[in-house]
């Protein structure tokens, strides 16, 4: 008998050790909660006690929490309906505020859903669909993006929650908008092309003309060049024929060459009939020879 009491009595004291403790984690909180209410919060890793039976613990994660937000309809401030899919990140910075507030990881992402969505709809109110959806830079969505994840952030805190990132993945437009803002699209390319195509079309038209500027000066320098060297050339002939015959023997000697080559050339062919001057150094030589 009092081997069996000394036994429950060392199962209980088992029981009531083992009871007693608990573990914390490095990446987690654990708030001790007594009759509901939080008594104690610690994130201290490491071996920790509490009342047996009494006590519970209640343990929540510090790492970054990732929840994607089902896709849901804005309207823009000129009455554009916009479907936007974002997501958050997210993590619990007051455990015990959260356990008060929210209780748990699902109620908090109900309760962020609620948050982003009300941020969303107020922000893209104040906005045109043409401010969404345009060619600029996209850090100027990025700044628009930014603010509502401060916002949000700022909202969340009275449930313990720190968000440290508000994400837009995309924007869809309904399908009624999509024709209207595909043409509009369309319309802006052109218009851009269009302006490109002037602008070469103008600065073409400049070259051109500078080409055929520069061309019609070469060639005019070219011609007076030309010309220049060829009278050049005629006065240097005339000059040196000048200095060949500077006397009459000179000359008719240069005459006569010259009526040999006339000769030559007329008795070119067969059946030549050539008349001359009796009087003339050809018919002489050519009677002297016959």
């Amino acid at each position: 008998m009092k081997k069996t009491i000394v036994t429950i009595i060392l199962v209980l004291a088992i029981l009531l050790g083992l009871n007693s403790m608990f573990t914390v984690r490095e990446n987690e909180y654990a708030c001790t909660v007594r009759f509901s209410k939080i008594i104690d919060t610690t994130d201290r890793a490491g071996l920790h006690f509490k009342i047996p039976f009494l006590d519970s613990v209640k343990y929540f994660t510090k790492a970054t929490q990732f929840y994607d937000i089902p896709p849901s309809e804005v309207l823009t401030s000129d009455k554009q309906n916009m479907t936007v899919d974002c997501y958050i990140l997210w993590s619990i910075s007051d455990p015990k505020l959260f356990y008060q507030t929210l209780g748990s990881t699902a109620v908090a992402e109900q309760r962020l859903d609620a948050l982003t969505y009300n941020e969303l709809k107020t922000v893209m109110g104040t906005l045109a669909q043409s401010d969404i959806i345009n060619m600029n830079d996209g850090a100027e969505r990025n700044l628009i993006y930014e603010g509502i994840s401060t916002d949000v952030d700022a909202l969340a805190k009275t449930y313990g929650i720190r968000v440290e990132d508000v994400k837009i993945k995309q924007f869809d437009l309904p399908e009624s908008n999509l024709n209207a803002v595909y043409g509009r699209m369309i319309s802006e390319r052109k218009q851009m092309a269009e302006k490109y195509t002037a602008d070469g079309n103008y600065e073409a038209s400049i070259i051109r003309n500078d080409v055929d500027k520069q061309v019609s000066i070469i060639v005019s320098n070219a011609d007076a060049e030309a010309a220049k060297l060829e009278a050049e050339g005629e006065a240097e002939y005339m000059r040196m024929l000048a200095a060949a015959y500077d006397n009459e023997d000179k000359q008719e000697f240069y005459e006569f060459t010259l009526a040999l080559d006339a000769l030559k050339s007329s008795l070119d062919g067969e059946q030549k009939t050539v008349i001359l001057d009796g009087n003339s150094e050809l018919a002489r030589i050519l009677m002297g020879a016959e």
